[in-house]
């Protein structure tokens, strides 16, 4: 029986897919690859594939997690399964060097960013950008992980050499030149099928863990995905009537790279310029903010799955 078989390593982050598949009474099957053995002479089974291994999976002890989902999608690839954000959506995944690669071949501007390996290095990238405000981040993240803004070089060595400072965990950090935004937010912008959704508005007032995942706000204490405040203005809100000239440059994007499902985060500078400094191939929604708009991504995401199912 042909089935969606959903490729994951957090269950958090799948359950509410898991809720609109059954509640379209789709036939479906979760795999949890944390750990397991694969028989590369083995065939499998039928239906359609979606990956949602996160880059962040060694935050929770599931370090060799893409690893081992590599080694999957390659053998579901191989035998030429349908696998929606296949291998190459992993490499970007898991890789804000492919990712910013890929967006500039693509005519999509990201800020400048210095890549460093080694402390004295990161140091060393920093005055190279000659920024009087720069953030350091992490290769492979999530949740806004090994995000630090920085105004000055000794702040940055203070860090550096002092007991806080976070070791990404390939090695790999990236000095990035700070995009003032003239006001506090952000805009997040997801597609399904490869085609755009709803963009959401995200308040970054409160820091840079912007992981819109209802669980974050659990397992975060920073993550800005509580239920609607009651300030004016929520942290999450889906946007109307919004679809600027860039989204079609951001559609080629995807399908230039073979991604069908993905969340693009992009700033505005002062001046009116929109630069993308993270695609997440994990894509999550809120749900707070989608209850107000009336749009729920995992409802669609759920029908596009089914219609690979034969």
């Amino acid at each position: 029986m042909s089935k969606i078989h959903v490729l994951h390593e957090n269950n958090e982050w799948t359950v509410h897919l898991q809720n609109r598949l059954d509640e379209l009474k789709l036939p479906y099957e979760m795999w949890h690859l944390d750990e397991g053995t694969l028989d590369l002479s083995s065939s499998p089974p039928a239906g359609v594939f979606y990956n949602r291994i996160s880059a962040s999976s060694h935050t929770r002890n599931h370090r060799y997690a893409p690893e081992y989902a590599e080694s999957v999608l390659a053998w579901l690839e191989r035998h030429d399964c349908k696998v929606i954000n296949g291998n190459r959506a992993l490499r970007l995944e898991v890789s804000k060097v492919n990712q910013y690669m890929a967006l500039n071949h693509a005519g999509i501007a990201t800020p400048k960013t210095i890549v460093a390996v080694g402390k004295a290095q990161i140091i060393q990238a920093a005055k190279t950008l000659d920024k009087s405000s720069f953030i350091t981040k992490h290769n492979r993240a999530g949740k806004g992980q090994g995000v630090q803004l920085f105004h000055s070089i000794e702040a940055l060595e203070r860090y550096v050499e002092g007991p806080d400072f976070d070791e990404p965990v390939d090695g790999i950090t990236l000095v990035q030149q700070y995009i003032e935004a003239p006001a506090p937010y952000i805009i997040r912008h997801e597609f399904i099928g490869g085609k755009f959704l709803y963009a959401v508005q995200v308040d970054t007032s409160e820091g840079f863990e912007l992981c819109p995942a209802d669980a974050c706000a659990i397992d975060d204490l920073f993550c800005p995905t509580d239920s609607v405040s009651s300030a004016a203005k929520a942290k999450f809100e889906i946007l109307n009537d919004y679809r600027p000239p860039f989204i079609d440059k951001y559609e080629a994007f995807l399908a230039a790279n073979n991604v069908q499902v993905a969340g693009i985060e992009a700033i505005q500078d002062k001046n009116g310029n929109s630069f993308a400094y993270d695609v997440n191939t994990n894509t999550n929604y809120n749900s707070d903010a989608e209850r107000i708009s009336g749009q729920f991504a995992m409802l669609e995401l759920a029908k596009y799955l089914s219609t690979f199912l034969d």
